[in-house]
């Protein structure tokens, strides 16, 4: 598993940000839950999510030119 930080408003134009790989799911659910309590919000533009090892991390803007 993988943790990404992406845009919490879902703007094509923001990359996805690697954060950790090779997690297991069960402490990758208890990062994830931490980092979004400390640094994300309905305010904040970044949500940090768990994702699957062969997950493809969008390039924002790069994906679109």
């Amino acid at each position: 598993m993988k943790i990404i930080k992406t845009d919490n408003y879902d703007r094509d134009s923001v990359a996805d940000i690697l954060i950790a790989e090779n997690i297991n799911t069960y402490y990758g659910e208890k990062m994830v839950d931490l980092l979004n309590d400390k640094f994300s919000g309905e305010g904040s533009s970044d949500f940090y999510k768990l994702v699957e090892d062969n997950y493809k991390l969008w390039r924002g803007m790069e994906e679109l030119v």
